[in-house]
This record gives structure tokens, sequence and C-alpha cells, in this order.
């Protein structure tokens, strides 16, 4: 990310108190904080709107799956998109994983989608994109809590 070396420190410092496993695993900083979209958009691809089901409606949400803070309507959500409940986070050709991570009450809380290397990006909720090595970068308190389910979709290679 290109930007004056003393804000990078700074971001950095803010992300790694709020992550600090990313520390141990490793991160590169891939794009500026922005409002515009929310992990879960960046995880479906879409870097314009803010994905989540509040009961408001103030959000996108996809309409055929309920308004509901679970791991079941998240899926649902990303089933719409094609992906599919599966196992492991390993790298597999012709397939794109998302990884849906939950707090202790089974709460989603992130998402992070693979990229074609087989490191992960996530959006930091409204601040920075990032690229991690792996999905363990993200876990525990503080943190976004462990990895609640892995879904994959076909893609064309």
């Amino acid at each position: 990310m290109v930007g004056n070396n003393a804000w990078v420190k700074f971001v950095r410092e803010k992300i790694e108190r709020d992550y600090p496993n990313l520390i141990v695993y490793g991160y590169k900083l891939t794009s500026p904080d922005t409002i515009d979209y929310n992990c879960v958009a960046w995880a479906a691809e879409d870097d314009e709107t803010w994905w989540w089901p509040d009961i408001q409606h103030q959000f996108y949400w996809p309409l055929s799956v309920p308004r509901e803070e679970t791991i079941e309507a998240f899926q649902q959500a990303f089933e719409t998109l094609g992906y599919e409940v599966c196992q492991g986070d390993v790298l597999e050709e012709g397939f794109q994983r998302i990884a849906i991570y939950a707090n202790s009450n089974k709460v989603p809380t992130h998402i992070a989608r693979q990229l074609p290397t087989g490191k992960w990006t996530s959006k930091l909720g409204s601040l920075e994109d990032i690229e991690h090595n792996n999905l363990q970068g993200l876990t525990g308190n503080p943190g976004y809590g462990e990895i609640a389910c892995i879904m994959k979709k076909s893609i064309s290679v």
C-alpha cells in the first residue's frame, strides 16, 4: 500500500493491536480504509455496497435470505452466489473459497476470501483491506473469533 510511512505505521499498529495473530502469521496492507463496503461484500467481490442482515434494511442482503446474524443466514447468502459448504482451506484449482468467522456466541463476525495464490484477502470492517497468509491470522480475541464455516464455489481457470 502506497502512503506516508508514519501513516502506514499508525495503521499497522492499530491492525496489530486488534488482530495480534497477524503479527505471527503475516499480512500486508492492500488498500486504504473506506466505508463503501465491508468484509461480507468484499468476500462477495462487491466493493460498492455494505452487506449486512440488519433488520432495519439499511444495508444490502439477498432478498431470499433471512435477515439474521446467524452462521446459517450467512451460508445462505453465499449460496445465492454459488458457494457450498466444504471442508478445509487448502487451495484447490477451479474453486474459490470463503471462510466465515464467528464469536463464541456463534454470531458471524467476519468473512475472508481466498486468492488464486492460496493466501486470503479481508476487509477489516470500515478499515483497510489486507492480504493474509492464512485464516489463523484473524482468529482469537481480540480478533474475529474462530472459523465457523468454509465454503467454495466453482470458478473458471
